[in-house]
């Protein structure tokens, strides 16, 4: 640990700036509450800044005291932002550039520079990657959920023309406020052509897995973590926002339903298939590859990223299969998962001084409960209310126990700066 930078009131306004620069790109990056401000005020402090700071999904508050007149004179900046999505590349540019400031290799105005810059317009063969990242997962996550060829190849390509509305939604405002329920629409239209007229496949295993990217599980999951951490408004915030996008799914899904009975078809379903140990390793390597590109990890670190959706995967089976953690009313494997997950991404961002991001979200990212809300919401939808509150009822005993086996694994391993 390098000592604090003397605070004067020559460089205390660039000070400010950087600190509130890093915590705009933390939060643009996909990085939650709780984390974002103790990394935020671990850099202030480190820079001798008196800092206090109050962040929820779309936006942020930080109140900088004077170095002479205290408290009450200082600099408040109040920023407006749209809620984050993960980036992992520039998450782990922006940490180099706050190492580099905090060991005093470039000098504020230059790391804010670099921050600044990171801000670069996305190239077309990254939105072509991650229109193509949509099919690759939808398949892959098919496959895992048993259904068969027909199935896995629907889904993959459903997938694809998902990953295609995604995309244009990022410039359409309009597309965009709607993406979730078109997509639904468009997803379960396209199924159930598939079913009707061409070959029988598991129906609504295809239709989750083509919307899987869309589905909010890992913000209800940062939305629990953070009510657990006591950062009620955020939390709460983030819940809400994961319910909406469930909500809009869900009618989507109901709304093409709707017009496959009204059109008289009648979609064939076809039995789930077990998939053989090779096949399931290779589905997996192909998830892990699509979740790669979708959380934009640098080139160098996809081998990292697939490698952590296999850790992930692996410890699951290991705690509810091997060790028999499992049980009805105990989601033991996610519990043990989100443990390892998270000590060894915690001793991972020790051990080479970066994010433990890089290992953490992508290691989660297949426990995270997201299609179990998206059915339940769909089973009330159709009046199977008691379904639907037993299938809620799992959703939240897989979230409570992903995010214990979170937590518990930053008391093993604790985190290197948050992030």
């Amino acid at each position: 640990m390098n000592a604090p930078v003397l605070t004067s009131q020559a460089n205390y306004e660039a000070q400010a700036d950087f600190v509130a620069e890093l915590a705009m790109r933390l939060h643009v990056y996909g990085t939650t509450a709780q984390r974002l401000e103790a990394a935020v005020e671990g850099v202030a402090n480190r820079l001798g800044l008196d800092l206090e700071i109050w962040s929820n999904p779309t936006g942020m508050i930080l109140s900088f005291a004077d170095p002479v007149r205290g408290q009450q004179n200082g600099i408040t900046r109040v920023i407006r932002l749209e809620p984050g999505e993960q980036n992992l590349a520039k998450l782990t540019a922006t940490d180099a550039i706050t190492e580099g400031v905090l060991a005093g290799r470039c000098d504020l105005a230059a790391g804010v520079a670099a921050l600044r810059a990171l801000d670069r317009p996305e190239p077309a063969r990254a939105r072509f990657l991650a229109a193509l990242s949509f099919g690759l997962s939808a398949g892959a996550v098919a496959a895992l959920l048993g259904a068969a060829l027909p199935g896995v190849l629907t889904g993959g390509a459903i997938g694809l023309v998902t990953g295609a509305l995604a995309v244009s939604a990022k410039d359409r405002p309009r597309l965009n406020e709607a993406l979730e329920a078109i997509a639904a629409l468009v997803a379960t239209l396209l199924a159930a052509v598939v079913a009707t007229f061409i070959v029988p496949i598991a129906f609504k295993t295809v239709i989750v897995a083509s919307l899987i990217v869309l589905m909010p599980g890992l913000m209800l999951t940062n939305a629990v973590s953070e009510l657990s951490a006591q950062h009620l408004v955020s939390g709460t915030a983030r819940f809400a926002g994961a319910l909406m996008i469930l909500l809009k799914l869900t009618f989507g899904t109901v709304a093409g339903m709707q017009l496959v009975r009204v059109l008289g078809w009648m979609p064939q379903d076809a039995l789930p298939v077990p998939l053989s140990p090779a096949g399931e390793l290779a589905a997996l390597g192909v998830a892990a590859f699509a979740f790669a590109v979708l959380f934009q990890a640098a080139r160098r670190d996809y081998l990292l990223v697939m490698a952590s959706v296999f850790l992930g995967y692996g410890l699951t089976r290991l705690g509810g299969e091997v060790l028999g953690l499992a049980s009805e009313n105990f989601a033991g494997g996610a519990f043990f998962a989100g443990m390892g997950v998270a000590a060894i991404s915690n001793a991972y961002g020790r051990w080479r001084n970066r994010p433990g991001a890089l290992i953490r979200v992508p290691g989660i990212i297949l426990l995270v409960p997201g299609s179990m809300g998206f059915r339940s919401l769909n089973f009330v939808m159709e009046r199977d209310v008691f379904l639907g509150l037993d299938t809620t009822f799992a959703l939240l005993s897989a979230l409570v126990a992903l995010v214990a086996g979170l937590l518990f694994g930053n008391l093993l391993v604790p985190s290197r700066r948050n992030i």
